[in-house]
């Protein structure tokens, strides 16, 4: 079976296969958990923005670093769930609803 060109795919699964190789895969798992991680810090940077805070602002709230918020926003560090929770929650004012599939 002749493996499909980025030109020939007809949806956005198609293509993250061609790309990345079929669901499940280990190249596939890597991308998904980028993904996540890249989207977890979308929604931080634009809730802080929504907030009118800064980084700093935040961080001071919730008792971290500037520097922490930074890397978040950025991507290249992981947080912790009870971190996520208070940063959200208790510095810009928003819930959490964890979906596990």
């Amino acid at each position: 079976m002749k493996k499909k060109s980025i030109s020939e795919v007809n949806t956005f699964d198609e293509l993250l296969d061609v790309k990345y190789g079929k669901s499940g895969t280990k190249r596939r798992l890597s991308f998904e958990k980028k993904a996540q991680k890249f989207i977890l810090s979308e929604v931080l940077k634009d809730a802080r923005k929504l907030a009118n805070m800064t980084q700093e602002q935040l961080a001071d709230k919730v008792g971290t670093k500037k520097s922490y918020i930074s890397r978040l926003e950025n991507g290249t560090t992981d947080i912790q769930l009870s971190t996520l929770y208070r940063i959200f929650e208790k510095g810009l004012g928003r819930s959490v609803q964890l979906h596990i599939k």
